[in-house]
C-alpha cells in the first residue's frame, strides 16, 4: 500500500472545500478503485485534524523560490575567479543536457504551486 494516493485523496477533497473525514476520504479512493486500508485511513484522516493544510501547502510552494535567492548571492569574490572555469564547463553540460535546473525548479514549482 501507498500512501500518497490517501494524501492525493485529502487534497483533493480541501480543494473542493470537502469535509476531510474517513468516508469522503475512502469515496475519493474507492472511486479511483484502491482498496482501502482502515486502519491507514483512520489515521491519515487523525492526524489531518491536527494540520492547517492552507499553511503546509504555502511552505512547500515557498521552499523552491527560497533556493534561487541563496543561488543569486553566489560565492566570495575570491571564489569566484577559482570557479569561473568550472561554471564555463557546467554551463556546456546543462546545454548538452537540455534542460537547467533552473527549468526543472519551474516544472516543480508549477507542479505544487
Amino acid at each position: 500500500m501507498r500512501l500518497m494516493e490517501y494524501v492525493y485523496a485529502v487534497l483533493l477533497l480541501h480543494a473542493a472545500k470537502k469535509e476531510i473525514s474517513e468516508e469522503n476520504v475512502r469515496k475519493v479512493l474507492e472511486a479511483a478503485g484502491i482498496a482501502v486500508d482502515d486502519v491507514r485511513l483512520k489515521a491519515l484522516v487523525a492526524a489531518v485534524k491536527e494540520i492547517n493544510i492552507d499553511e503546509v501547502i504555502k511552505s512547500a510552494t515557498v521552499a523552491p523560490a527560497v533556493a534561487p535567492a541563496v543561488v543569486a548571492a553566489g560565492p566570495a569574490p575570491a571564489q569566484q575567479a577559482a570557479q569561473a572555469p568550472a561554471e564555463e564547463k557546467k554551463e556546456e553540460e546543462e546545454k548538452k543536457e537540455g534542460v537547467s535546473e533552473e527549468q526543472l525548479a519551474e516544472g516543480l514549482a508549477a507542479l505544487f504551486g
